[in-house]
């Protein structure tokens, strides 16, 4: 009876470390190119207001903070998009562009900071408005989906 014990001992081990066994770590380059897909993705959504989308890309616990303004958690964020959003459909507020370049991402496990330069341009009320600013972002990975923890930004011009 003994002798079987010790292949059952061998089996039940080997099917336990199968079981174990997790997803292979992206590297860093995959890393990159799946948080900058992302980004690309949240400015799209931004510069078309799609408030959906973005809401689905940040944290419950988001905090947006400007230069104007003082932070900001997620549902007063979402009520400024909104009211953004009504402007744009009335044709008070127009986005001529939105465009992010100098992109820079710096991992930190399952977070990312990344820094950047926006360039908008922007018509209200028949004004043309264009503006850079310097931007941070916190990025966080969660359930497999990089999401929007926190926002500032700077202007420059």
């Amino acid at each position: 009876m003994n002798s079987y014990k010790l292949p059952f001992a061998y089996i039940f081990i080997f099917t336990l470390s199968l079981a174990c066994e997790t997803e292979p770590q992206k590297s860093k380059e995959e890393q990159r190119q799946e948080l900058i897909t992302t980004i690309d993705k949240f400015n799209t959504a931004f510069a078309n207001s799609e408030i959906s989308v973005l809401e689905s890309m940040i944290t419950d616990n988001y905090r947006h903070t400007n230069g104007t303004y003082e932070a900001i958690d997620k549902e007063t964020w979402l009520q400024y998009l909104k009211k953004r959003q009504q402007e744009i459909e009335t044709g008070i507020l127009t986005i001529n562009s939105y465009e992010m370049s100098q992109l820079n991402v710096e991992f930190h496990d399952n977070t990312a900071i990344t820094t950047a330069k926006v360039i908008t341009s922007i018509t209200k009320n028949d004004e043309l408005t264009k503006n850079e600013y310097r931007v941070t972002n916190i990025w966080v990975y969660k359930n497999g989906t990089w999401k929007r923890a926190g926002f500032h930004d700077g202007k420059i011009q």
